[in-house]
């Protein structure tokens, strides 16, 4: 009986701190979206087109990859100036809306998939009220 609580309180002990150390470190990267992560174009002229630039920062230990930039409708249009982003490197996702065919409000996203584990998916907002 007395070598199955000892058994007992050994395993008590030693197994968790045992089980934290087996687990591997991550160093997650970590994507900062800027100050906005939507931008208001206010009043636009129906067929105008209008521009952004959204900036996305790499502010983890380890490098980044964007996979995919894409948009909610045919009237938006994104690139993104670079893919991969090392520790403290930036890029600009730059949107295009066409507000050809459209009048009032409007909102669109522009969606940004990456390898980030803790961010894997990043959404920008465009907004604008297009007039006659």
């Amino acid at each position: 009986m007395k070598v199955i609580l000892v058994f007992i309180a050994i395993l008590f002990f030693f197994v968790p701190g045992y089980c934290e150390q087996s687990k591997p470190a991550h160093s997650h990267a970590n994507l900062e979206a800027g100050a906005k992560e939507t931008w208001d174009f206010g009043k636009v002229k129906h067929g105008e087109v209008v521009r952004h630039g959204f900036t996305l920062r790499n502010e983890g230990a380890k490098t980044i990859n964007i996979k995919s930039v894409s948009t909610s409708c045919g009237c938006t249009a994104s690139e993104v100036s670079k893919k991969a982003l090392a520790p403290g490197d930036s890029t600009t996702i730059d949107v295009k809306f066409n507000s050809k065919g459209y009048s009032g409000p409007i909102k669109q996203f522009v969606f940004v998939n990456t390898d980030d584990l803790d961010n894997p998916l990043i959404t920008f907002i465009i907004k604008a009220e297009v007039q006659k």
